[in-house]
């Protein structure tokens, strides 16, 4: 157990550490980390699908099959929502539904190998894109951007406070 002395200091490094962050930081990584995604959106794949759609899939592709309760509650929309989004991709030939093993009254969706290869695409272009912009970095904010990149993945898992 920690001593008083030790609690205190603690205490001091959390506040201390609370005011680092402060608006110009909180403003600038916001701003930041927004106008990349849009840039990063504008190299998807010329497929017609929403953001929405291809999130399903990449969701399915993340975690395998899941059910429409499940990959609704995933991506944070009401279960009729996901089915109409099921239905859609359904039709595009890019997810299957099979029945659910313990269920009868579920189904389990589950990506086909063309849903994959959209995935890849999209991916791939992405990644060409960010990999010509990193080059052009130095190799000391390269490295400062590979140790920021965990971080930023973690803030974006949690959920809201």
């Amino acid at each position: 157990m920690a001593t008083a002395p030790a609690r205190a200091a603690a205490a001091d490094a959390d506040a201390h550490a609370e005011h680092d962050v402060d608006d110009e930081l909180v403003g600038n990584l916001r701003a930041g980390v927004m106008r990349l995604s849009r840039r990063l959106r504008k190299e998807r794949s010329g497929n017609d699908l929403t953001l929405t759609q291809l999130a399903t899939l990449s969701t399915l592709h993340r975690r395998g099959p899941l059910t429409i309760g499940d990959l609704a509650n995933v991506e944070n929309v009401r279960p009729p929502s996901m089915t109409r989004t099921v239905n859609f991709l359904e039709a595009l030939q890019l997810v299957t539904r099979q029945a659910h093993a313990s269920d009868g009254r579920q189904v389990v969706v589950g990506l086909t190998a063309a849903a994959v290869a959209v995935l890849r695409e999209d991916r791939r272009r992405r990644d060409a894109w960010l990999k010509a912009h990193l080059a052009d970095l130095t190799a000391a904010q390269r490295d400062l951007l590979r140790r920021a990149a965990p971080l930023l993945d973690a803030m974006a898992q949690e959920s809201s406070p």
